[in-house]
C-alpha cells in the first residue's frame, strides 16, 4: 500500500470548511507574493523569477485542491527561497519579511499533514468512493 501523506476521510461540514479556509489563505496568499515577486521593479534576478513562478504556479492548485500535498511543498519551497531572496523588512529590529514567510511555511506544512478536504478537486478526484457488492445468486 502507498505512502499517504494525509487521511484519506477528506472530512466535510465544519472541518471541511475549516481545511477550505486554510487552503484558501495559504493559496491566495502564495499566488500574491509569486506576482509581488514577479513585479520585480526592474531587478528581477533568475532566483527570485523562478521563487516567484513556483508560488504563482502553486498558489491556485492549492486554491482549488488540486494535487494539495504537493502543491503545499511547492509553495513552502517558494516561500522558503522568497525568505531568502527578498530585500529584508524590520520593525523594531525584528525582521518581519522572514517571519511572514516561516508562517506562510508553518500553514502550508499544516496543509500537507491535514489534506484537502471534502471540498477540493483531490476529495473529487481520489475520495471517497461507494462500492456496491452485487447479491449472491
Amino acid at each position: 500500500m502507498p505512502l499517504r501523506l494525509f487521511s484519506l476521510t477528506y472530512p466535510s461540514g465544519r472541518p471541511g470548511v475549516g481545511l477550505l479556509l486554510l487552503r484558501s489563505a495559504v493559496g491566495l496568499t502564495a499566488a500574491a507574493q509569486g506576482v509581488i515577486n514577479l513585479s520585480g521593479r526592474g531587478d528581477l534576478s533568475p532566483s527570485s523569477a523562478a521563487a516567484g513562478l513556483l508560488a504563482t504556479a502553486a498558489g491556485p492548485m492549492l486554491l482549488i485542491g488540486f494535487l494539495t500535498p504537493p502543491a503545499s511543498v511547492l509553495v513552502g519551497l517558494g516561500c522558503i527561497a522568497s525568505a531568502f531572496l527578498s530585500p529584508h523588512v524590520e520593525a523594531h529590529g525584528v525582521p518581519l519579511g522572514r517571519l511572514i514567510f516561516l508562517f506562510e511555511v508553518g500553514t502550508a506544512a499544516a496543509v500537507v499533514l491535514l489534506g484537502p478536504g471534502a471540498y477540493s478537486v483531490d476529495a473529487r478526484l481520489f475520495g471517497r468512493r461507494e462500492i456496491i457488492i452485487p447479491p449472491r445468486p
